[in-house]
């Protein structure tokens, strides 16, 4: 029987670890989960799960991911190809962007287990935009790029509110879950997503409150339930989600609904990464995932605006 510890980021915690311990719990193998605190919504499967961590770490001689059969998110050439990813050609290294060794790998049915709540049903049709803004890799916050900035999200509001879908807005302050060294960093530097608009300088929270169709997830009457299991139900329950890429991004993709993922920045940016059916990305649920890269200097944000209106008409 296997215990599985773990304080690694969401995004991996997301691809490597449940996965591993949900295919243990299904070969009778799964004896115990440690994680951090708020993830038991993720282990519903799990009578025995201990919330212990109250930060995550990169190191993965300390996170866990070392005992876990994929310890690394964007590939695991060597387990599946046989050779590591920098002895390989261009062409082969294209063939293992965003692979993994899927032999112990099994994504829980969150759409199945989540779905149906009386709250989330009465809005629908609803789609799902997640955002973020937090310092990404040790860099400073003006150099950011993995987030819609409010003129995007006012389109990105307006189109649906044509189209009479309600639109549920999630992005974190970074206080509701357990953070990682990126996003301490972001609070501890006292950082505010707030931008020059036509009505001032506001943040994205009081741009919601320019549209009757949008709801601020963070704002929204979660009950007796703690974030995660909320968002967990609101998720289940939506008509589409638009993401930016990053662990939030990945749990968009366990829903079985249409996906526009959008990437301005990291390694989801390499060539097949996650547009090929071995991708981890497609292999979560049955979703119908949408990838707009914008690899440029800025961000081009027409792109993801102009998939928007040919995928949700």
């Amino acid at each position: 029987m296997k215990t599985i510890k773990t304080n690694c980021e969401f995004a991996s915690e997301l691809i490597c670890v449940i996965p591993y311990a949900y295919w243990l719990h299904q070969n009778n193998q799964l004896e115990k989960v440690i994680t951090s605190k708020g993830m038991k919504p993720f282990y519903y499967f799990c009578d025995n799960v201990e919330e212990r961590f109250e930060y995550r770490t990169f190191d993965m001689n300390q996170n866990g991911l070392n005992e876990v059969p994929n310890n690394w998110v964007h590939h695991n050439a060597e387990a599946v190809f046989g050779k590591t990813y920098d002895k390989m050609t261009e062409k082969e290294q294209t063939e293992a962007n965003g692979v993994l060794d899927y032999s112990q790998w099994t994504p829980p049915p969150y759409k199945n287990h989540f779905g149906f709540w009386d709250e989330f049903v009465d809005l629908k049709p609803y789609v799902v935009v997640n955002n973020n803004y937090n310092i990404e890799f040790g860099n400073d916050i003006t150099e950011s790029r993995r987030y819609f900035d409010l003129q995007t999200l006012s389109s990105i509001f307006y189109h649906f509110h044509e189209r009479d879908y309600n639109v549920i807005y999630k992005r974190p302050d970074n206080t509701e879950f357990t953070p990682d060294q990126n996003e301490m960093a972001t609070l501890q530097g006292g950082y505010e997503f707030k931008q020059f608009t036509d009505a001032g300088v506001i943040s994205d929270y009081q741009l919601c409150n320019y549209y009757d169709n949008v709801y601020n997830l963070n704002q929204m009457d979660r009950g007796n339930y703690g974030y995660n299991e909320f968002q967990m139900k609101c998720f289940a329950n939506a008509d589409g989600f638009i993401t930016t890429n990053g662990g939030g991004g990945i749990l968009t993709c366990y829903f079985d609904e249409k996906v526009l993922f959008y990437v301005p920045h990291g390694k989801e940016l390499r060539p097949g990464y996650l547009t090929k059916e071995n991708s981890y990305v497609n292999k979560l649920s049955d979703s119908n995932i949408h990838v707009v890269l914008d690899d440029g200097d800025k961000n081009d944000y027409t792109k993801i605006l102009n998939k928007i209106k040919d995928v949700f008409k």
